[in-house]
């Protein structure tokens, strides 16, 4: 799977950092761009690259939920459970899109195109309830919006993030991302929006 080009991206990914074993997050993000998950062969890889024990690479990779030891589907979704989300509909959301695709979590359509996770937290209360899909944000959704999406990703169309680029990557195209790569996208789109902001607003104005 790993080809000559993909082990000098892994080398100048390492060579970032004054300590090799540092490089292991970034690795395993690079490992998911090119599989859609973190394979044994891309674990054994890293291993080798860094010196070190797999097994201390497959600690972090089981360890941080973004890993996933498993494919994704081309566009990953995820839909807030946790406490805001959830009572805002993020509850109602999860029922409507795994009865509407006929999956549940981390399970993939059958044409490999969406897959679907509980998430407990998006980070992004001020925009609850929230549904990611490869890490990007979709704010203030609703059943409908959130089986529009998925509709829209499995037709090759999906829309543009609430936030972030005009056009939604990939999974495998933000795994590259995460990794450290540049797409070129960084100053799309709207990054913080005024809900975010209006605390700092509010403390600006002296209330």
């Amino acid at each position: 799977m790993f080809n000559d080009q993909d082990l000098a991206v892994m080398d100048s990914i390492i060579s970032r950092y004054p300590r090799k074993r540092s490089a292991i997050m970034p690795l395993l993000h690079y490992v998911q761009s090119k599989a859609g998950y973190v394979t044994n062969e891309g674990i054994e890889l890293i291993a080798q690259k860094l010196e070190i024990e797999s097994a201390e690479v497959t600690a972090v990779s089981t360890f941080y939920t973004q890993y996933l030891t498993h494919p994704a589907g081309e566009y990953h979704v995820g839909v807030c459970i946790n406490t805001l989300c959830a009572v805002m509909g993020g509850d109602a959301i999860w029922e409507s899109v795994t009865e509407h695709l006929g999956i549940g979590n981390h399970e993939v359509t059958a044409d490999g195109k969406v897959s679907l996770e509980r998430i407990e937290c998006n980070a992004a209360c001020d925009y609850a309830p929230v549904v990611m899909a490869n890490w990007e944000f979709y704010d203030n959704m609703t059943p409908q919006k959130t089986k529009d999406l998925v509709d829209g990703a499995r037709n090759g169309n999906p829309p543009a993030p609430t936030r972030g680029p005009k056009k939604l990557p990939t999974f495998k195209e933000n795994s590259r991302v995460l990794a450290g790569l540049d797409d070129g996208l960084a100053n799309e789109g709207v990054s913080a929006g005024e809900a975010t902001l209006l605390g700092l607003k509010l403390s600006k104005e002296g209330k």
